[in-house]
This record gives C-alpha cells, structure tokens and sequence, in this order.
C-alpha cells in the first residue's frame, strides 16, 4: 500500500488551509470561528453518526478497548515522567512541561476519522470511533488534572462539557440501546461529517505555528519522541499482547501515530499557560504525522 498517496489528501488539505491562513484575506480570526464550528458542532455529529451507524459488539471490541486505555495510560504516564528522567529531567522547565506534556498523548481526531475510512472502510471508522469513545475521557482528565493542580482551578466543569464526550458518550449509550439515524435524516448527517472532515484539516493547518520554538527545544522533542517513536512501539506491543484482529491493529497503530491535537493550544492559553509554545509543539506534531503514520502503518504493521 503506497502510504504517501494515501495520505496526500489529509495533509494537502492541512497546507491548503495554512496557505489560505498566511495569504489570503480569510486569516486567523476566521479559521478561529471554524474551529468552533467543527469543535462544537460538525465533529461531535460524526462521532456520534460514526458510533451509532453498525451496531457495537462490545465482547469482540472488548480486546480493541483494553488495548486502546492500555495504550492511553502509557502514553500519559511517559508524558508525564519526563521531568523524573535522569540527565534529562533537571534540564526541563516544569510549568512549560505541565502544559505541553498533553502534546503527548492526545490526538488529532479528524485526522483520524478523515484516515480510517480509507484504510478499512465502515469497520475501521468504526474501529477508530470506539478508541476515540474510550480515550478522550481519559486523555482529558490526563490533560486537565495537572494543569488545574498547578493552576489551582478545578477540572470537573472543563469535562462534563466537552462536546466529544459528550459525543462519543451518547453514541456509545445509543448504539447499546439499538438507536440508529433514521434512514430519511442519514444523508444530511452524513454530509455535517463530511463537512467536519474537509474543514477541521484546513483548521489545523491554519494554527499552525512555528515562530514559538525558540526555547524549550530539549522539552519538545522529548515529547515528541514520546508522541511520534515511543507511542506506535508500544501499540504494536499491545495488538500482540491483546491478540488483536488485522483490522483492530490496523486501527491501534494508526492511532498511536496521529499529530496530536489542536485544541491542546486552546487549552493551555484558557489555563494561563504558555499557549504560543504549545501551539508550536502541535505544528511539529501535525508535520511529524507525515513520518510517525508511514512508519507505524508502512513498517510496523
């Protein structure tokens, strides 16, 4: 399978969108109004459209869930150990580690959903959907938590309204209880998800942001590394251990490899943080997907 070529739309739309962002009249305040309406409404509609479409046989994606939290919970506890590493840890600066540890191990999801359809089809976007649907919760406690204990604010109100969990946790719920989208309403549905798609790659592509790296380089590629070698290593450790199906492992490494997500600027800068610095880290993150994804599909599967 020829990964380059498969790739090539996702990140033609991501340049797209941050040629459109540099050059054009439709600058960062715009693409800023689109975040919030792809964040808001367009991706939660997919999430929700892609979970509840096939029915979820939770004994045979049992395996694929164990993997994913198992997965997850390595993640943030390598973000999150990197101060503590010998020679390396003294060199960091803990308050910006507190914020850009989340680059990490969270993930851009509408890279993710806009990729797995093309590998595997309805099954993989499925797949994909229930790894979203287990781990956002959890990647946004892993988030949150640190960074409202050293800010001393709380966390509770910062996930019970987060819109993919709120998503994904009511197509989980309606996909259990047999709901499905009624066959006169799915066309429209289906297109808001294809709307989220193209618009939420040209978003990432317009916050992109370099100019904010001068420091801390030690910092960001110590998460990256975590992010983009460490994270497809050990979901093909996991696939082996949980004895996952071909398309399962398929969708494990996938996503192990994602750039990270966009909103981790957004949350850090709301935190009092410093926003600039990890709106770099996603920069170097959304560029290093056009090797970690390769590698993890290309030579690891």
């Amino acid at each position: 399978m020829n990964f380059a070529q498969l790739l090539f739309p996702d990140f033609s739309l991501i340049l797209c969108g941050y040629l459109i962002c540099r050059f054009t009249a439709l600058n960062r305040p715009v693409w800023q109004q689109v975040e919030n309406l792809v964040y808001f409404f367009l991706f939660p509609v997919l999430l929700f459209h892609s979970i509840v479409k096939s029915p979820l046989d939770l004994h045979a994606a049992s395996s694929l869930i164990g993997a994913g939290l198992s997965l997850g919970l390595c993640a943030i506890a390598l973000s999150y150990s990197l101060p503590y590493w010998p020679i390396l840890g003294p060199r960091l600066n803990r308050r910006d580690h507190a914020a850009s540890a989340q680059v990490g191990f969270r993930f851009n999801s509408f890279i993710a959903l806009a990729l797995a359809d093309r590998l595997a089809g309805p099954e993989g976007l499925l797949m994909i959907s229930v790894l979203i649907g287990v781990c956002v919760p959890l990647f946004n406690i892993g988030a949150v938590w640190p960074m409202a204990r050293h800010a001393k604010t709380g966390f509770l109100r910062e996930l019970v309204r987060n819109p993919l969990i709120i998503a994904t946790g009511s197509g989980l719920i309606g996909n259990l209880l047999g709901f499905r989208i009624p066959v006169w309403l799915d066309p429209s549905v289906s297109r808001i998800g294809a709307a989220s798609l193209a618009l939420g790659l040209m978003a990432a592509g317009a916050g992109m942001q370099l100019s904010t790296l001068r420091h801390g380089k030690l910092l960001g590629l110590s998460v990256l590394m975590v992010k983009h070698l460490l994270l497809p290593l050990i979901a093909l450790g996991m696939s082996r251990l949980f004895q996952l199906s071909p398309v399962q492992t398929t969708a494990l490494l996938a996503f192990s490899a994602l750039p990270t997500a966009s909103s981790c600027y957004v949350l850090a800068a709301r935190m009092g943080y410093n926003g600039p610095y990890v709106a770099g880290l996603v920069t170097l993150s959304t560029l290093s997907g056009m090797w970690s994804l390769p590698f993890a599909l290309g030579v690891l599967r």
